[in-house]
């Protein structure tokens, strides 16, 4: 790849797989439409057996479904195609600075029963461990950061994705929901026209 990076390339899901599951790579590239096991299979596979290598999705398919089918997998980002070589690099690029990050010494934020250990990148409700994607910690980061303030889609946007996002900003909502589904149903608290705010009581 001409940014420096060594790439392996395989051609159908299962081959895929077993590579991913040596644990030598530093992220995986998955495309949804793969022979053999697809990549939402794949993804899920990878997570059940433990590897928290960041995964990037790239499908052709569109709209929040998908998106969101893709993230319950476990999956880091999701790329729509057809995609620019530039915002593919941008989003390789943030997921290993952000798996980087978690080296560098961090706050621990605790709010009620929520507990975000931003060097670790663990999430605890009460005594429970809540298992977050990437991307899913990263916007509840921003959240925890500004607790009890309103924060907007376009700061998450901002914050979150690391460059110029040309997708629906609706993906925001998507990792909203899920971490309402991991986390609490009322934790988070929409507020209409304004954003997101991460309640105080």
């Amino acid at each position: 790849m001409a940014e420096g990076y060594a790439v392996d390339v395989v051609h159908d899901g299962t081959e895929g797989l077993h590579r991913a599951s040596e644990g030598i790579h530093d992220l995986v590239i998955l495309d949804i439409m793969l022979p053999g096991l697809n990549g939402y299979r794949v993804c899920a596979a990878l997570r059940a057996a433990g590897h928290d290598v960041p995964i990037l999705m790239l499908t052709a398919k569109d709209g929040e479904y998908d998106e969101a089918e893709g993230l319950d997998t476990g999956a880091d980002d999701y790329l729509t195609k057809p995609f620019s070589y530039v915002v593919l690099v941008a989003r390789v690029k943030a997921l290993l600075r952000r798996r980087g990050q978690a080296a560098g010494a961090s706050p621990v934020y605790v709010h009620g029963d929520l507990k975000v250990d931003t060097a670790a990148r663990r999430v605890f409700l009460g005594e429970d461990e809540v298992t977050l994607t990437a991307k899913e910690f990263s916007v509840l980061e921003q959240l925890v950061l500004r607790a009890g303030e309103v924060v907007s889609k376009a700061d998450i946007l901002e914050h979150v994705w690391d460059f110029a996002y040309e997708g629906d900003p609706n993906i925001v909502e998507v990792y909203v929901s899920a971490l309402r589904r991991k986390l609490r149903p009322g934790l988070i608290r929409t507020v209409r026209g304004a954003g997101y705010r991460l309640e105080t009581s």
